[in-house]
């Protein structure tokens, strides 16, 4: 479980494929504190940490994740999100983030607002996901606030520092992204699905 509030961004610096997996190795600030079996999210892709090697960690990701998510198009020297899993007791300054990417989106619009930047995304669900104004959504692991929300778009708005904190600084129209819909609205959506 995670709230979406990036810690810190890693640095890709190995990719190795074996088989239909692919082990990816991540500097990062806070490998010191990480352990074996812990998991750590990637641009919001949950992951466990199979092995640990100065200040760098590697993770592994199966068939299934690399067909759902963006980390199969990751290249080394990627800066990625990252985000470890939450405390109990700890503040929710985000949202409840599982780190099950539900579906990729496409990057379509960014429009400099005079104090923050409002990034608009398409999707195309094929889970019947949604979003709705003022709700939350999870981007490449960043918990935000869904503003214009429409059929298979949204638009979020991001202030400096969390522009400057992320991957978002280096985000261009047309790039790829992971999509987590927020947790409560799927079960709603799933459970009037069944009426």
């Amino acid at each position: 479980m995670f709230t979406g509030i990036i810690e810190t961004q890693g640095i890709i610096t190995n990719l190795v494929k074996e088989n239909e997996n692919l082990h990816i190795t991540v500097k990062s600030d806070f490998t010191n504190e990480l352990k074996i079996d812990q998991s750590v999210a990637h641009n919001g892709v949950c992951l466990t940490v199979v092995a640990i090697n100065n200040d760098e960690y590697t993770v592994t990701a199966i068939k299934e994740t690399l067909q759902k998510t963006t980390l199969k198009s990751f290249k080394l020297g990627d800066s990625i999100n990252l985000e470890r899993g939450m405390k109990l007791g700890d503040r929710l300054d985000g949202h409840i983030v599982q780190g099950h990417v539900d579906e990729t989106g496409v990057c379509e619009r960014i429009e400099d607002q005079n104090g923050s930047t409002l990034f608009t995304f398409s999707y195309i669900s094929k889970n019947k996901n949604i979003t709705i104004e003022k709700g939350s959504i999870t981007v490449n692991g960043v918990s935000l606030t869904v503003v214009n929300s429409k059929k298979s778009s949204f638009s979020v708005a991001i202030i400096p520092y969390t522009l400057e904190n992320t991957s978002f600084c280096k985000m261009e129209v047309g790039d790829f992204v992971n999509l987590e819909f927020d947790v409560i609205g799927k079960y709603v959506t799933r459970l009037n699905s069944l009426k």
